[in-house]
């Protein structure tokens, strides 16, 4: 099957050319906005993964091909709305006012990257979810519980193609449909599911018809098309807050990546494969629409490149800086009351870590 041939959502094609007159909301400037933001999540992907590659960051998943799908998110919730991701969306929670140094904690095994209650109205804002589509039946209850409340505000929830093959996602997809709840379903279609291919994982062609057994709207949308994203993301969570319903949208993307720094691809996939997938990637396409209308340069680039560096390093050398968590915040950062036998388990930690300490000085 031909990708970029199913239909779906598009302003600007893969040659950065328009294939119908942009929305009245994306201006020049507004979508030099969007370009900058998605160099910088870029550039911080390529350095997270160096820095797992030399031993200073736990096993890492590459959001690299997703930018255009996570920076539209983050432009589009409002600070009111609820955002429950999953493990790929360190372009949406940066936006989101997450900060990069949360994320680098987070896959360096530090329990305080998914602390986010400092962040203001974002702390309501749901940390990573590694487990596959659980995601979606918190979002089911965050939704529900904003539409009792009686609030205008949305939730929105991603996942990864994998993930609606699951009854997870099957059954938060029923409950949006039944209970008319606020809730905006976002798939990150990037074609593998770790090693499964897309034409393996479901039957139908588009997963986004798995929002008709639901009874809620279902749409699919060129993933590497920004201004595509952002317009239809923007309209199905204006929907949502005024209480018409759930959406699925279906993004269809690439994972240019590795499933993670612990997966090899090229196991599973052909390099040829992989090379027409980098024709349609996000970044090139807006770069070349806003060259030809004069709005990016060369110099731009090089300073923008320039900043992003400066920015991430920031974040990098902030991360590095922290004083290591105890070994038994494990425990305190899971469990709210611990039992006897969980007790005794943190005692045992804590005593073991002082004797080593003891031993490292002695």
């Amino acid at each position: 099957m031909n990708v970029q041939a199913m239909p779906m959502h598009r302003f600007i094609d893969h040659r950065g050319s328009l294939v119908q007159p942009l929305p009245s909301w994306a201006d020049l400037a507004t979508l030099r906005d969007f370009y900058r933001d998605m160099v910088l999540t870029r550039a911080y992907d390529l350095k997270a993964v160096a820095l797992q590659r030399t031993g200073k960051l736990g096993t890492y998943p590459s959001h690299l091909g997703s930018e255009a799908i996570g920076i539209s998110i983050g432009h589009a919730l409002l600070a009111s709305d609820v955002f429950i991701p999953y493990y790929r969306d360190l372009p949406a929670m940066w936006k989101r006012g997450i900060g990069m140094e949360k994320n680098l904690q987070y896959w360096g095994g530090d329990e305080r990257g998914s602390d986010f209650s400092t962040n203001g109205s974002l702390s309501r804002d749901l940390p990573f979810c590694v487990p596959i589509a659980t995601q979606c039946t918190h979002a089911v209850g965050v939704a529900a519980a904003l539409k009792i409340q009686g609030y205008h505000q949305a939730a929105l929830v991603t996942c990864g193609d994998g993930a609606t093959s699951k009854g997870d996602f099957l059954e938060s997809l029923n409950c949006a449909g039944a209970w008319n709840i606020p809730l905006v379903f976002v798939i990150n279609n990037n074609q593998w599911a770790i090693s499964v291919p897309r034409s393996l994982q479901c039957g139908a062609e588009l997963l986004s018809d798995k929002a008709e057994g639901a009874g809620i709207e279902g749409i699919t949308v060129d993933g590497n098309d920004v201004v595509a994203m952002y317009d239809v993301i923007k309209d199905k969570l204006h929907k949502a807050r005024i209480g018409k319903g759930a959406t699925l949208i279906e993004a269809i993307s690439y994972r240019l990546s590795d499933h993670t720094t612990a997966d090899d691809a090229s196991r599973y996939r052909s390099d040829d494969e992989l090379k027409q997938a980098w024709d349609y990637e996000p970044l090139t396409r807006l770069r070349t629409f806003l060259t030809q209308h004069s709005a990016w340069s060369d110099k731009e680039q090089n300073e923008w490149d320039e900043h992003c560096k400066q920015q991430i390093q920031a974040a990098v050398d902030k991360y590095q800086s922290m004083t290591p968590q105890p070994p038994e915040a494990a425990f305190d950062t899971l469990f709210e009351t611990l039992d006897d036998d969980l007790q005794r388990q943190r005692d045992m930690i804590i005593n073991k870590a002082m004797r080593m300490q003891g031993e490292h000085y002695g």
